[in-house]
């Protein structure tokens, strides 16, 4: 690793990890020698991302960070046209399959209150959703199955995604299937820290895991004019309450129960005055539904429960509804793949079942292309309250990223040989 990603002085890191975990099978040509020695470094990249996070879209130092790496390496990363995402193959037998393996590389836009060595230095924008690890795991893979290509030991190409906004929409995956990132590829697969497991769990589950997700603005407008004479104007007030408060509920009427829809408003905002009704209000949320045919009609079926709940108050509406990401559905094969891996990298009790899950992923997008799989990589911290994604003071335990870089040495292996 670079000398500006050392460890920072006086920093501890997490008890130490075994090179290889009991019950788990040595990874090939002595990688889990070179894997030990290449954790401190790879926590350091990790806590490098993470004082130096960069938002969706804005990716471009991480994104030259993760060329230098990989070049190091002995590979050939090439950057998105955007300049803030990176495709690397690892060349192998040359007509061997192709596996892709995925990581998401951008931050949130949240203040970092922690206090650690690694803390954010830039002010309101926060690795708190585990893409740092996300990164670090993936370049550790890359050195592991670069040192396999050179000894003629790879069964085929692997590829490396270092994928941008995965937080925001039009989403990030979209914009590396249209760079070609996934052609000739038979299989992809990505991990996704879970803090609700602890270090050495792998959360696998076949079909949906997570949910499909959009976003939902409704901007209404009126007017304006005196709050004594309510009735000379629109009440936008009232009309936003009736907004926030009635829509979730009458949506959830028109939809199968067992769809699992949930319509959340996270912004509400009218007025500036206690004595001025207003002429704008708008409010904006998250519409996520568990089930592929509710998610094709949930755009329909918003727009009219909308239109009928405004209508009796006057207000005039405008409705954005964008088309986020569908649910991912992982493949049965290529979970079946996840599997053998997790207990060759951890042994069978590193196996844990996982519910499928409310948030969303663009991940899901690669699937429809190719078949593949996302696990939920345990990174819970031992003795410390559980941290939820997306909050500010979101952190993992270390130990968990040479766990991450096991497994999906061990997921590529396994996919290369199951379509030889």
């Amino acid at each position: 690793m670079t000398s500006a990603l050392t460890l920072p002085n006086g920093s501890q890191l997490a008890s130490s990890w075994p090179e290889a975990p009991s019950g788990s099978q040595p990874l090939p040509h002595d990688l889990d020698h070179l894997l030990a020695l290449r954790v401190p470094g790879l926590i350091a990249t990790r806590r490098h991302l993470h004082s130096h996070p960069e938002l969706s879209g804005e990716e471009f130092e991480t994104a030259a960070l993760i060329a230098r790496e990989l070049t190091l390496a002995g590979l050939h990363p090439r950057l998105l046209p955007k300049g803030n995402g990176v495709i690397c193959d690892i060349d192998g037998r040359p007509d061997g399959p192709v596996v892709a393996l995925r990581a998401d590389i951008d931050a949130l836009p949240l203040t970092d209150p922690k206090e650690v060595p690694y803390r954010s230095t830039v002010e309101g924008v926060c690795h708190a959703c585990g893409h740092d690890v996300h990164t670090a795991v993936l370049l550790g893979v890359g050195m592991m199955l670069a040192q396999l290509a050179d000894a003629g030991q790879l069964d085929g190409r692997v590829r490396l995604i270092f994928q941008p906004a995965e937080e925001i929409l039009p989403c990030g995956s979209l914009e590396v299937i249209e760079a070609g990132g996934l052609e000739d590829v038979v299989q992809i697969f990505a991990l996704h820290c879970d803090p609700n497991q602890p270090v050495g769990k792998v959360g696998l589950r076949v079909g949906p895991i997570t949910a499909a997700a959009d976003n939902v603005t409704v901007k209404l407008s009126g007017p304006g004019g005196h709050t004594a004479r309510p009735h000379l104007t629109v009440d936008l007030v009232d009309a936003l309450g009736r907004l926030v408060t009635q829509v979730p509920a009458l949506v959830n009427r028109r939809v199968p129960a067992n769809s699992g829809l949930l319509l959340v408003f996270g912004h509400a905002s009218a007025g500036t005055r206690y004595n001025v009704i207003p002429s704008e209000a708008c409010a904006a949320g998250t519409l996520r539904v568990m089930d592929r045919d509710t998610w094709e009609r949930a755009p329909q079926i918003v727009a009219q429960v909308v239109r009928d709940v405004i209508a009796p108050t006057g207000a005039t509406v405008d409705l954005e509804y964008l088309r986020g990401r569908p649910p991912v559905s992982n493949d049965a094969r290529a979970i079946g793949i996840l599997t053998a891996a997790t207990a060759a990298a951890l042994g069978p009790e590193g196996i844990a079942e996982t519910p499928q899950s409310m948030g969303g992923e663009d991940f899901s997008w690669y699937l429809e292309h190719v078949p593949g799989a996302l696990a939920r990589l345990g990174v819970g911290r031992v003795g410390g309250p559980t941290v939820d994604l997306h909050r500010a003071s979101f952190d993992v335990d270390e130990r968990a990223i040479p766990v991450g870089v096991r497994l999906m040495v061990q997921t590529a292996l396994r996919a290369l040989a199951a379509v030889r």
